[in-house]
């Protein structure tokens, strides 16, 4: 199943978030994240979190139209984001695309991206989608595909501790076997040398964004 997560952060251009939708998806909102579904004229499935963004008026069009609403305590340990990616994941999802995770505070905007790394998602492709950014991880023993174009941005930043047996293709510097070591930045600003490259890790979590460069028309 491929679920679609709508977070109440900065969406960015709504047609970048439209084109990542697509026919059958499971649409989740974290929350205030409702208000950007709506907006775009889509009928979430579920709505996860303290529901402190919601008045009466948005209760009442969400459940009119089937939508569940799984409400939790305000003072919870987890963010409406992590309430929706774990309930995404316990409903089947296999692919999560996250959209309005990024902008406004910093502190949430960190969190949202570290949340990519959650155990719940292992053997999940999760991802952050924020205008011409993706954000993924990659674990250990694990490969991702970017697809994108000549010229396109990839960077490489270690999560928790040094990465190591990284091979990647398709990118200008390309490793073999590679090491990444945690708070380096070497991994900054590859770039993409085909239409399609591919990250390998052998140990550890790798954040990779990738970040499609604008071309004159």
């Amino acid at each position: 199943m491929r679920a679609i997560i709508f977070v109440n952060g900065d969406l960015g251009d709504p047609a970048v978030a439209r084109a990542q939708l697509r026919p059958g998806d499971f649409i989740i909102c974290a929350d205030g994240g409702t208000h950007h579904a709506l907006a775009l004229g889509v009928r979430p499935h579920a709505v996860v979190g303290d529901l402190d963004s919601l008045d009466d008026e948005d209760r009442e069009t969400l459940a009119v139209s089937g939508c569940e609403l799984l409400a939790h305590p305000a003072r919870k340990d987890e963010t409406d984001m992590e309430l929706a990616l774990v309930y995404a994941v316990e409903r089947g999802a296999t692919e999560v695309v996250i959209l309005g995770a990024l902008g406004g505070r910093l502190d949430q905007s960190l969190a949202n991206v570290l949340l990519l790394a959650h155990p719940a998602l292992a053997g999940v492709e999760a991802r952050i989608v924020a205008g011409s950014d993706t954000v993924l991880v990659v674990r250990g023993g694990e490969e991702r595909v970017l697809r994108g174009a000549v010229g396109d941005t990839v960077s490489l930043l270690p999560l928790g501790g040094d990465v190591t047996g990284i091979i990647t293709t398709g990118l200008e510097y390309p490793l073999r076997d590679g090491i990444l070591r945690f708070a380096l930045a070497r991994g900054i600003s590859n770039v993409m040398t085909a239409a399609e490259a591919r990250v390998r890790v052998g140990n550890g979590i790798l954040l990779v964004i990738h970040t499609v460069v604008k071309r004159g028309t």
